[in-house]
């Protein structure tokens, strides 16, 4: 691959073209998964016009020059790919990733509210729960750690004379292993392994930090502020929708500093207690002070999440620099207080059972159960003012997945302290363990998997019906060709398991509403039993406590494997390219959305390729004055839509959009309906030039757009034939494969239907804008509006 020759401007210095010799561009953007600029070019040598080693923009390398040479392309378009894998795909450090998926997944629920107008307070409302939830969840894994270090390892095992003795590592912190030295005091000791979970938690405003400085500060076009609401206005037009610079930074110095005070919070609670009881009455009163610095820190904290939300309407430059900066600052200062207090010497103080402080996992818990509840009655509100059919979950999607947010980040959470417990204990039981309410929710696994096989033989047995139903349409499809059952089947097969995608809801809301009951359930018994199940069942008839031994042994061994492939999977992800990607894959669909909720989720690609994809089509328009084919595939094409939404209306009207294999409507629109539901939707039909979407009926992903009314046929064409051919042909000779979501291009559909787009570009051009002119700004040309105006037919 080879580099563009340096030329004076943006594409050379020969000027801006005529309107006789302006050359069409077509941007091809790719899906999930990723490629290289040779494969969509159809040519192994190509060259990059611009952008970076993380996302650039290719031509084949006879195209270099071609602004110099207008002429010489004869009305042929000029290809380019724009290749954007690496931001979610690249180096080893990527696969820390996964450790951030339960902020990911409530990052996830803010975009997921249903669309609504003039409920303004009640969207904010909406937002500012799934940030509170976003926030519990950080403290949930700053306590995890905790439970781990603190607890587990400093407190227990180390004050424990077997376990220390197994555990040559914890030797200088055992009484008895170190001959009572300068560590081996519980105070001292917890103080010490606070040290973990504070790295930790740093290690997380450092990543966050990082992708912040790459991701959110790539600035859109300047574009003019707009009234805060506009109901007609698709919000991923509105220009400051993809620069979250803010409040992502608010965000980060607000969580940061939760997870210190987390940290804070666990040293000082244990030392506390103990000088209540001992009745160090100086020492009490310090800590008490420090309690309550706590207190108002937490307050505090809250506040700056509670205080703002995202600023679209604008680009919105500043920082609050003083809660940026001194917010974590403070917390931290906090946090070595906390540890010179805890490690105060106390002669005598025991260290038995587990760590004072085992409730936060239960008010956590609680916590989190509430706020979900208010943020689904939120939803109803939202839902019932613009009810949609088409909507997941009856607007319930939003509340459905800030649960399993929770829920992932308590079963990993209990995963690790049930392993690091089980290997610190070996077979006896010298330690208390973790506190009870992990094993009760790890109890819940087998009952809320038990479920989901119900539901996946529910959904087995339609499929299997559906495949029948389909065979049927697939010899249809096929007349006066020779039946060949095997072949019927595998299509049949094929067609039957791309309608899963659509059962999704089912699966979501089945999940979650059992993971309430269940976790409800584990948190009662924990609160009532203060006992494990088994323990709580020793008493009780045979069967019960039978069922008991059961769930509690099955869980602890299934949260036991779960651990194990995530830590293997993350190892291999770290070691192999290959992993890594396959990891990227599933960031190209939950990082498509800026960092709303929570900001240590994985960083949002769209903020670096929507600016760029947005930026290449404003220079291009205003350089050569033609017109744009912007063709995307699969995610690629939700990355297309983001784009043209974010240009100028005369730029918009320059471009035609060709779409294949997209989740659009069929994913998007059902679970993100306020930005692409069918008003955003029909609003991008009518703005852009023409717009043209190709889909298979067994494709698991893309589908059709679904326009209301007459705009439908003019969006989609009729489901292209796959296989594209069923038996042996002279133009197949040998079997045609099954091509689902991949390889659209190999459809003559493809070619017919972006000829159409070309040929739409070439008569009646605009003329282009005056040199230094700024992208983005104003009408580009009356010619442009008349296109737009009288192109609109069906293509």
């Amino acid at each position: 691959m080879e580099r563009a020759p340096k030329h004076d401007g943006d594409h050379g210095a020969a000027g801006p073209a005529s309107a006789e010799a302006a050359t069409a561009l077509e941007l091809l953007v790719h899906g999930v998964g990723g490629t290289t600029p040779e494969e969509m070019l159809g040519d192994p040598r190509t060259v990059r016009i611009t952008g970076d080693d993380t996302a650039a923009v290719y031509r084949r390398a006879d195209d270099a020059d071609v602004e110099r040479h207008p002429a010489d392309r004869h009305g042929r378009p000029v290809p380019e790919a724009y290749v954007w894998c690496n931001l979610t795909s690249g180096n080893a450090a990527r696969a820390l990733w996964l450790l951030l998926l339960p902020f990911m997944v409530a990052n996830l629920a803010h975009w997921m509210r249903p669309t609504t107008t003039g409920r303004r307070q009640t969207v904010r409302l909406y937002g500012l729960i799934v940030r509170l939830v976003g926030l519990t969840l950080t403290v949930l894994l700053v306590a995890a750690a905790c439970e781990v270090a603190m607890d587990l390892a400093a407190w227990q095992c180390a004050g424990t004379h077997a376990c220390a003795r197994r555990h040559a590592w914890l030797g200088f912190l055992s009484p008895a292993g170190s001959g009572a030295g300068w560590w081996s005091p519980p105070g001292r000791r917890v103080a010490l392994a606070a040290v973990v979970p504070t790295v930790l938690n740093g290690l997380l405003w450092y990543l966050s930090h990082r992708t912040w400085c790459a991701y959110e500060s790539q600035e859109p076009i300047p574009r003019p502020p707009e009234p805060d609401e506009e109901p007609h206005r698709p919000a991923l037009g509105r220009p400051g929708f993809w620069y979250g610079r803010r409040l992502v930074a608010r965000l980060r110095a607000a969580h940061t500093a939760a997870g210190f005070l987390t940290v804070a919070a666990a040293l000082t609670a244990s030392a506390v207690h103990a000088d209540h009881r001992h009745g160090a009455t100086t020492l009490h009163l310090i800590g008490l002070l420090l309690e309550a610095a706590l207190m108002a820190s937490a307050v505090l904290v809250v506040a700056v999440v509670c205080r703002r939300g995202r600023t679209e309407n604008l680009l919105d430059r500043q920082l609050d620099r003083s809660v940026v900066r001194l917010l974590p600052a403070g917390a931290l200062a906090l946090v070595v207080a906390a540890m010179i207090y805890a490690g105060w010497s106390r002669p005598g103080r025991p260290s038995q059972g587990r760590l004072p402080g085992a409730a936060t996992f239960g008010a956590l818990t609680l916590a989190q159960g509430l706020l979900v509840l208010a943020l689904a009655v939120v939803a109803h509100i939202l839902y019932r003012a613009h009810p949609d059919s088409r909507t997941a979950l009856r607007g319930q999607a939003g509340p459905a997945v800030a649960l399993l947010a929770c829920a992932l980040g308590g079963v990993m959470s209990g995963g690790v302290a049930q392993r690091v417990a089980d290997w610190l204990d070996g077979t006896g039981h010298s330690l208390a363990g973790p506190p009870v309410l992990l094993t009760w929710q790890a109890s819940t696994i087998p009952l809320l998997l038990f479920v989901l096989l119900g539901v996946a033989a529910r959904l087995a047995r339609r499929t299997w019906l559906l495949r029948r139903a389909e065979a049927a349409e697939v010899e249809r499809d096929h007349p006066g060709e020779p039946t060949d059952p095997a072949r019927t089947a595998r299509i049949a097969g094929t067609r039957a398991m791309a309608t899963l995608t659509d059962r999704a809801p089912l699966v979501v809301g089945v999940t979650s509403a059992m993971t309430l009951l269940l976790g409800a359930a584990a948190l009662v018994g924990a609160v009532v039993t203060d006992d494990t199940p088994t323990g709580a069942a020793h008493t009780a008839q045979p069967v019960v406590r039978g069922v008991a031994e059961t769930v509690q042994t099955l869980g602890s061994w299934l949260i036991g494997v779960g651990f194990l492939v995530f830590v293997t999977w993350g190892r291999r992800a770290y070691k192999d390219a290959s992993a890594r990607r396959t990891i990227g894959i599933l960031w190209d669909v939950g990082t498509f959305w800026p960092r709303a909720a929570h900001p240590f989720a994985p960083p949002c690609y769209a903020e670096r390729s929507v600016p760029d994809l947005t930026w290449r089509m404003a220079t291009w328009t205003r350089e050569s004055g033609g017109r744009i084919v912007l063709s995307g595939h699969s995610q690629g094409s939700v990355l297309a839509a983001a784009a043209a939404w974010q240009l100028t209306p005369s730029v918009r009207r320059r471009v035609g959009l060709l779409t294949y294999g997209s989740p659009l409507e069929r994913l998007y629109g059902r679970w993100f309906p306020a930005y692409f539901g069918p008003a955003a939707l029909s609003s991008l039909h009518r703005e852009v030039d023409c717009w043209r979407n190709l889909h298979r009926l067994t494709d698991p992903i893309g589908g059709p757009i679904r326009l209301p009314g007459d705009c439908g046929p003019q969006v989609d064409r009729a489901p292209l034939r796959d296989p594209l051919a069923y038996g042996r042909t002279p133009r197949h000779p040998l079997p045609a494969p099954i091509l689902g979501h991949g390889d659209y291009q190999a459809d003559p559909a493809f070619a017919e239907e972006r000829a159409r787009l070309l040929a739409r570009l070439r008569p009646g051009l605009p003329g282009p804008r005056p040199a230094g002119t700024p992208p983005g700004s104003g009408d580009e040309g009356s010619g442009g509006a008349a296109q737009g105006s009288s192109g609109r037919s069906s293509g």
